[in-house]
């Protein structure tokens, strides 16, 4: 059987998980691949540092020892950043290696630069565990969803988010807690706000999206709003309107002249929405595609293991795409370069709360503000409150982002409002299309 050797960059949570598998289940992976796949050797921070579990791979704190062994043929990337990473790939490359890695802040941002090595060296690029952990949402779209005209994609595609955003529904509990809980945990990074203020998902969009519409699509092309604002009583009021509250990753390619649509974002969607019930740390990717109809893809979107069985399956594509010469057959540079919509050019219904004297004709002048943006109402609730004040939640019917701004520019004037609580955008079809 023929032998193929890897280099690991990295050995922290994602290469742990990918050392395990291949030992654990390397009997099925080198059937599956008709090769005997082993890691030559894998770069580490510590040498000295002690993992019981790896033993039997050695360990380097030089990355020239992995990048110019012409032994070895896959570099698995699994260390994470942005500079340095670019910097080895590019290497690997150039130097005839495949690559697979799980770096989506790295391709999110120089995505078409290392594609485009990829291809002038003829060598693949695989990237599964990118996206969604151990849920095979990168392989759907290069391969599985080829022939259809994708539509649109509605994601839960971070953990953190979804986790907080579960307890708080579940539980009743402030914003602040669950994060902290979340911390303690080890869902949260001590420095959450990549998590919380949506940037991780939107740099997992633009993944996603840049394959399903086949253009060149970044960070900066995709709006993003975190959860931090959220609070136990925007939760209670989507209960009562039958919703609750999730961190989505949205992108919608409705036709060919209004452009790609990419928001990150909160929103209501629906408790009859499939994605409504993703809870606690798991992912879920909904695609809709003109031929195969509504998708759901669902799983762990983090762990040693599970972003481990995408890396290795990653691993076993490009063996067995060296079997049979054909490598570098998924990379391309032909991108149809769809115009990205303004965030002013968004449509969709609006949940907002606010706080104004409980006065005769208040609400009338308020609904005028509305009616002069074009804005109807599809729901409003009333509760009293304490020193002649009333909250109020007003549902809006879908309407653009530009007509909301120019209600909200009046309503923020008006002497007899003394607070907008939030303003939170919502998923109000069943499905993305309907």
């Amino acid at each position: 059987m023929k032998k193929v050797s890897i280099g690991l960059l990295g050995m922290g949570t994602v290469g742990s998980g990918v050392a395990a598998i291949l030992r654990n289940n390397s009997l099925d992976i080198n059937t599956r691949a008709a090769a005997e796949i082993t890691i030559k050797k894998a770069l580490v921070r510590d040498i000295g540092k002690k993992r019981p579990d790896l033993e039997n791979i050695l360990l380097t704190d030089q990355p020239d020892e992995i990048l110019n062994d012409p032994e070895i043929e896959i570099v698995v990337e699994v260390m994470g950043g942005i500079d340095q990473s670019r910097d080895y790939i590019l290497r690997a490359l150039k130097n005839g290696k495949h690559v697979v890695t799980a770096n989506k802040d790295l391709l999110a941002l120089h995505g078409p630069e290392l594609f485009a090595t990829a291809q002038e060296y003829q060598k693949d690029l695989y990237f599964e565990a990118s996206v969604a952990g151990g849920i095979p949402i990168i392989s759907a779209i290069r391969q599985s969803l080829t022939a259809n005209r994708i539509t649109s994609i509605l994601g839960i595609i971070n953990g953190t988010t979804n986790y907080i955003l579960t307890a708080m529904t579940g539980q009743g509990r402030k914003f602040e807690d669950v994060l902290a809980e979340a911390q303690e945990l080890g869902y949260a990074e001590a420095d959450p706000t990549s998590d919380v203020e949506g940037l991780d998902a939107a740099r997992k969009l633009a993944i996603l999206s840049s394959l399903a519409f086949n253009s060149r699509i970044g960070i900066k092309d995709v709006y993003v709003e975190g959860i931090s604002r959220i609070t136990p009583e925007d939760i209670v009021y989507a209960d009562e309107l039958g919703c609750v509250i999730k961190l989505l990753a949205i992108a919608k390619n409705l036709d060919d002249q209004s452009g790609i649509e990419l928001r990150v974002h909160p929103a209501l969607l629906p408790k009859s929405h499939p994605l409504a019930n993703v809870a606690g740390v798991f992912n879920a990717v909904y695609v809709t595609g003109d031929a195969v109809g509504e998708t759901m893809f669902y799983g762990k979107g983090a762990g040693s293991l599970p972003t481990g069985s995408a890396v290795v399956s990653d691993i076993i594509q490009v063996v067995r795409n060296t079997n049979f010469g054909a490598n570098a057959m998924l990379v391309h540079d032909h991108y149809r370069n769809f115009p990205i919509k303004s965030s002013a050019d968004f449509t969709t219904g609006f949940y907002i709360r606010i706080k104004v004297k409980d006065e005769p004709r208040v609400f009338a002048n308020m609904a005028l503000f509305f009616a002069e943006a074009g804005i109807s109402f599809a729901s409003i609730i009333q509760k009293p409150r304490s020193n002649h004040n009333a909250e109020i939640v007003l549902v809006t019917h879908p309407c653009k982002e530009s007509q909301l701004r120019q209600a909200l520019a009046s309503l923020t004037s008006y002497s007899k409002l003394d607070k907008v609580y939030n303003v939170i955008r919502m998923e109000t079809a069943s499905s993305p299309n309907a």
